[in-house]
C-alpha cells in the first residue's frame, strides 16, 4: 500500500460515501455513514470517524514506510512521546470529536501515527521470538517432566533437590506463591540466571514474564537464599577429619587440621573511578573473596567485596579483628591451612617459603622430595586441594561467578554468598551429584598467584613461634616415616 502523506483522506474508507445494502447492515444506528458536507474554509470535514481497526492499519502502513524516523522519535521522547501518540490516536477514536479539532500538521501526524504504529506492533502486539518457545509454566513443565539432564542443566541440580529447595522456602515463608508465579517458578528464573549468566532479556523469551517481573523475582530468591546462609555456611567439626584420618599420608600429622582457607577472585563490575583499586596482580578487575572450606567441599565462611588488589593475608586479618564477620572460632590446638599468600601463624600454617610447593612442581623423573621441608609442602598442597576443588565446582555449577555480571556491586556481593550457600545445601542433599563426583579424586591445577608473598608478618612473635613450632614438629615426624618406610609420599 503507497500512502501519499498529502492525503487526509489515508485514515477514511475510500467506499464511505458509497453505502450498499451490506454494508448498511454491518454498522448499528451510532455508526450509519454521513453525508460529507464542505466546511467553511473548503476543506471537507470526515462524514464518520474511522474505525479502531482501520487506524490500526494505517498506522501500521506508515510505519512501515517510515520505520526510521519512527525509531528516532522513540528515542526522543521529549519531542513527541508515546504516551502522546497514544492519547491522541485515541481522542481520534472518541465519536464526539471532529477531526477538525486537532490541530496538527499532516507531517506531526505522520509521525505520530509512524510512531504509535511502531509501539503497537512491538509491544502491543508483541509476539515470542521463537514460536514454538513454551510459556512459563509449559518450561516449567517441560523440564520437571522431562529427562534428569534437562533439570540438572537448567537448575544446576537433580529434581528432587529443587522440590526440596522449593517445599524449604515455601513452608519457612521466605517466598510466596503469586498470582501468575509459582515458586518453583522464581526460583528456576534465579537458577537460570545465576546458572547460566544468561540477562534479563533471555529470561523474558523463556518463561514469557515482563522485564520487571523478572527482575523482582529474582531479587526476592537472592534474598531468600542469601538469609539461609548462618545455616548452611557452619563451624566445621572439631573431630579429626575422615578425609585424613583414613589417609597414612596425612595422618597423624594434620589430625589437628579443620579446614581450609584461601582467597577466590570473582570479576567484578565497578564503576571506573574504583577500576584501579579492583585491578588484581593478573590484571582482572575482581572482588577478592575470603573462603574458608572444609575437607567435605562444603564452605565454612564466605567473605566477599574485597578490592582485587586487596592481598590474601590483609583480608584474613581485618575479619579477625572485626567480631562483626563471625568468623568460626579456631579451638586451642586446631588450625587451618593456608598458603603462601597468608603469614604462618597460632591457628593458621602455611607452607615454607623458597621451597616447591605447588603440585606441577613434583611432577616428572626425580621430582622426589629432598627433604622434609619438601615432603611437607607437597602434602599440604595435596590436603589444601580441597579449597581449590570446591571453587571448580561453585564456578562449573554458576558461571556467573566467571564474569562481570552487570549488576550493583552489592548484588554482585549477594550472588557469591548466594552461590555457596546452595553449594552447601546440594552438597548435603546430593553428595556425589555428576559435578561433585566429577571431581570426586581429582588435583585442581593451582597456579602460583602474585599475591603469594604475605604483605606483612602480622603475627606477634609468640604466635609464630607457636606455629613454627607446630610446622616443624610435623615436617620431622613425617620425613622420618617417610624416609624408614618408603611406602608413598
Amino acid at each position: 500500500m503507497s500512502v501519499d502523506p498529502a492525503a487526509p483522506m489515508a485514515y477514511l474508507d475510500e467506499d464511505a460515501s458509497s453505502g450498499s445494502g451490506d454494508d448498511g447492515n454491518m454498522l448499528d444506528g451510532h455508526n450509519k455513514r454521513q453525508s460529507v458536507t464542505p466546511s467553511s474554509s473548503g476543506r471537507h470535514k470526515r462524514s464518520r470517524k474511522a474505525t479502531g481497526d482501520a487506524i490500526v492499519d494505517a498506522m501500521l502502513e506508515i510505519a512501515a514506510a517510515s520505520k526510521m524516523r519512527a525509531s528516532a522519535i522513540m528515542k526522543n521522547e521529549d519531542r513527541f512521546s508515546i504516551s502522546k501518540c497514544i492519547k491522541v490516536l485515541d481522542e481520534m477514536q472518541d465519536t464526539s470529536t471532529s477531526m477538525d479539532d486537532f490541530d496538527l500538521e499532516l507531517d506531526e501526524m505522520e509521525l505520530v501515527a509512524a510512531a504509535a504504529g511502531y509501539y503497537y506492533y512491538n509491544s502491543i502486539n508483541r509476539l515470542p521470538c521463537r514460536s514454538s518457545l513454551p510459556s512459563g509454566s509449559g518450561f516449567m513443565t517441560e523440564v520437571l517432566d522431562g529427562h534428569d539432564d534437562l533439570c540438572r542443566e537448567m537448575f544446576r541440580m537433580d529434581k528432587h533437590v529443587f522440590h526440596k529447595l522449593c517445599n524449604t522456602l515455601r513452608q519457612r515463608g521466605m517466598l510466596r506463591d503469586t498470582a501468575g508465579v509459582m515458586i518453583e517458578e522464581q526460583l528456576a528464573i534465579f537458577l537460570n540466571i545465576i546458572g547460566h549468566n544468561e540477562r534479563n532479556r533471555v529470561i523474558q523469551e523463556r518463561f514469557q514474564h515482563s522485564g520487571e517481573t523478572i527482575s523482582r523475582h529474582f531479587n526476592n530468591v537472592l534474598k531468600a537464599i542469601k538469609s539461609l546462609s548462618r545455616e548452611f555456611l557452619q563451624p566445621p567439626p572439631l573431630a579429626t577429619p575422615p578425609e585424613i584420618f583414613c589417609s597414612s599420608r596425612f595422618y597423624p600429622y594434620f589430625k589437628d587440621c579443620i579446614g581450609v582457607i584461601d582467597g577466590m577472585h570473582v570479576p567484578a563490575h565497578v564503576p571506573a573511578k574504583d577500576q584501579s583499586r579492583f585491578r588484581n596482580g593478573k590484571g582482572v578487575i575482581s572482588q577478592n573473596v575470603l573462603a574458608a572450606c572444609t575437607f567435605d567441599l562444603q564452605f565454612i565462611f564466605i567473605y566477599p567485596g574485597w578490592e582485587g588488589s586487596a592481598p590474601d593475608s590483609r583480608v584474613l586479618r581485618a575479619v579477625l579483628d572485626d567480631p562483626d564477620q563471625n568468623f568460626p572460632h579456631v579451638p586451642e590446638g586446631k588450625y587451618y591451612l593456608v598458603d603462601t599468600g597468608y603469614s604462618n601463624m597460632e591457628g593458621f600454617i602455611a607452607p615454607y617459603l623458597g621451597v616447591r610447593y605447588h603440585l606441577h612442581e613434583f611432577r616428572g623423573a626425580n621430582q622426589l622430595p629432598r627433604n622434609a621441608r619438601e615432603l611437607f609442602n607437597h602434602r599440604h598442597s595435596s590436603l589444601r586441594n580441597v579449597i581449590q576443588r570446591s571453587f571448580s565446582v561453585l564456578k562449573d555449577r554458576f558461571p556467573i561467578l566467571k564474569v562481570a555480571p552487570q549488576y550493583g556491586f552489592h548484588i554482585q556481593r549477594d550472588i557469591v554468598i548466594a552461590a555457596c550457600v546452595l553449594h552447601n545445601y546440594i552438597r548435603c542433599e546430593e553428595r556425589n551429584d555428576w559435578l561433585f563426583a566429577s571431581i570426586d579424586g581429582v588435583a585442581v591445577e593451582e597456579l602460583p598467584d602474585f599475591h603469594d608473598q604475605p604483605e606483612m608478618q602480622l603475627a606477634s612473635s609468640i604466635q609464630e613461634q607457636i606455629a613454627f613450632s607446630l610446622r616443624e614438629s610435623i615436617a620431622a615426624a613425617m620425613w622420618n616415616d617417610f624416609i624408614n618406610k618408603w611406602d608413598q609420599w
